[in-house]
């Protein structure tokens, strides 16, 4: 087994942009990732030739970094399929992240060679156009699955995220998990019953309160993992973009959504919504120029121009497409909102969308004679005024906290958290990213002993089968008066979850000013295909047929942590 030993720095590939920009795109940078700049690899590695899908492995860790954190085309050794077409992912290894290798690493070396690897996904992870990246992301991710399934159709898959690419993972797997069959039974992704684990960490579609774990039958763990996450539930505030929001189909009870509290891109409060309005429109604009010049230039000034005006020419188009908008209950601030969508289609101009009646004191209609638009103006500024202070309870104390530097500051962003917020005294004992390692090496032993996947149909089938062999009808043979004896249900041991480590020793604050230098973690490597083609230390791995007898109690090997900077 190889071993890869990174050499770099956080503080030396990467710096933290600590001056806050305009406050119309501060809510753009709380959910684009961490603001972070990344030197280019070297381009040595584009000379070598490009791993193959067709090494199959019994499961594979789809990785998605954040802002700045992803492979590049000529600068990175990337997959291809074995016809030869380049992918836009590559092999773990040949890419390497800060922040995501402690969890996609930590199965190497548990299981068997070849049995694993893990592979990052390229996409534009930048600012430039926010949406515009996100989609090309969740475009990739979705293309190198099926690749990947189509070459090996009994792989597992994972796939993990973390800031700007919690967002792909979250709409990518979204999309996987809420797939419909077609006739033959086919997935035009890939089969959501082979995606046993999904990890997102600063969910930016996170739900209100939602706990780490939407969709598990505890709460506290993913279905088939029994080691509990943290005491209580998840931070109160909700995601910053809403609008990403869904259920994850047939994924649910497999996805941990992890979120820290202050964290502005997973927990915002409630009723901040003119921040909500200012991350729609920081998702319009070139944050990364705005950034790289400290301040509005003519030409982001002009383009912040075009999209505020962009936005109020669709909210009164929408606003003129309802049949009497002032008798409703809908705001300008809530209209804002809704058309500042990226993806915001405005209604068809010959259907005009109805509003609610205003009634009397008797809540009775108004007559027709009375049912003027100016009859309700005064009613309509009260709305606009109790709703906008509503909407807004939030916001000033958000504001006046400091939001870019709780998010985001240099030693103290709770964008960070995630692999230093383990709290053994509160129930907590693993890091975010410490209990992700800990699921991801439970999935790949599981994958290579080629145990049944425990979705929720599996486990109900397991239950109904025990259930109707644990019958005892008793039956008296025609030729005898003696009775047959009763059908016995064979044992069946129980699921025992696997013993995790206690964490290891509590980071401690660092001085922001000072440079950071963390010691790495020697991450066994995946072996990849040669110059020649061949595969080094490991060959094509069939998955074996699955296990007919209880799973072993097997102990999760502890990681340890790398600090990311900041």
């Amino acid at each position: 087994m190889s071993l890869r030993v990174s050499t770099r720095r956080p503080v030396n590939r990467r710096r933290l942009v600590t001056s806050a920009v305009a406050f119309v795109s501060l809510g753009a940078l709380a959910v684009g990732a961490a603001v972070l700049t990344t030197d280019k690899l070297s381009s040595s590695d584009a000379e070598v030739e490009l791993a193959s899908t067709a090494t199959c492995y019994d499961m594979v860790s789809i990785a998605v970094g954040g802002r700045g954190d992803s492979p590049e085309a000529g600068k990175t050794k990337m997959l291809e399929t074995p016809t030869g077409t380049r992918l836009p992912a590559a092999l773990a290894g040949d890419f390497e992240s800060d922040w995501i290798d402690q969890m996609v690493g930590a199965p190497n070396g548990q299981v068997k060679d070849g049995s694993y690897a893990a592979v990052y996904i390229e996409y534009p992870a930048n600012m430039a156009s926010y949406e515009s990246s996100v989609e090309t992301g969740v475009a990739n991710t979705k293309t190198v699955m099926n690749a990947i399934a189509a070459s090996c159709p009994k792989t597992r898959f994972a796939i993990v995220g973390y800031s700007e690419g919690a967002d792909v993972t979250r709409r990518a797997a979204m999309e996987i998990g809420n797939q419909q069959a077609d006739t033959n039974g086919k997935f035009g992704i890939v089969d959501p019953g082979n995606v046993v684990g999904v990890v997102i960490l600063a969910d930016a579609g996170r739900k209100d309160g939602e706990t780490a774990f939407p969709g598990s039958a505890s709460g506290t763990n993913p279905d088939g993992f029994d080691t509990k996450y943290q005491n209580g539930s998840g931070p109160a505030g909700a995601g910053a973009l809403p609008s990403t929001q869904g259920g994850f189909g047939v994924l649910d009870g497999r996805v941990a959504s992890f979120c820290s509290q202050g964290d502005l891109t997973c927990a915002m409060p409630k009723n901040t919504s003119l921040l909500h309005l200012a991350a729609n429109v920081g998702r319009q604009l070139d944050v990364d120029a705005i950034q790289r010049d400290n301040t509005l230039t003519p030409a982001t000034g002009a383009d912040l121009a075009m999209v505020l005006g962009k936005i109020a020419v669709a909210a009164f188009a929408d606003i003129t497409s309802q049949d009497n908008w002032l008798a409703g209950d809908e705001t300008f601030l809530d209209v804002l909102i809704k058309v500042s969508e990226p993806g915001y289609k405005p209604a068809d101009p010959t259907t005009k969308v109805a509003a609610k009646p205003e009634t009397d004191e008797n809540g009775e209609p108004l007559p027709a004679e009375s049912a003027v638009n100016l009859a309700y103006l005064p009613s309509k500024i009260a709305k606009e005024i109790i709703g906008f202070i509503g909407s807004n309870t939030d916001t000033i104390p958000v504001a006046m906290n400091d939001p870019y530097g709780q998010t985001l500051g240099p030693g103290s962003g709770h964008h960070f958290d995630y692999w230093r917020d383990a709290d053994k005294a509160n129930g907590k004992p693993l890091t975010s990213a410490e209990y992700a390692a800990a699921w991801l090496t439970q999935l790949a032993k599981d994958a290579q002993a080629g145990k049944p996947i425990k979705s929720k149909e599996v486990q109900e089938q397991a239950r109904l089968t025990v259930l109707s062999a644990t019958a005892t009808p008793t039956t008296t043979a025609p030729t005898s008066t003696s009775t047959a004896a009763p059908v016995v249900a064979p044992y069946v041991a129980p699921y025992v979850a696997p013993v995790v480590p206690e964490a290891g020793v509590p980071v401690p604050i660092v001085d922001p000013a000072a440079p950071v230098e963390p010691n790495l973690t020697a991450v066994p490597l995946v072996p990849a295909p040669d110059a020649a083609g061949a595969v080094v230390d490991g060959s094509v791995v069939t998955t074996p047929p699955a296990a007919t007898s209880a799973a072993p109690t097997t102990t999760a090997v502890p990681t340890t942590t790398v600090v990311p900077a900041g």
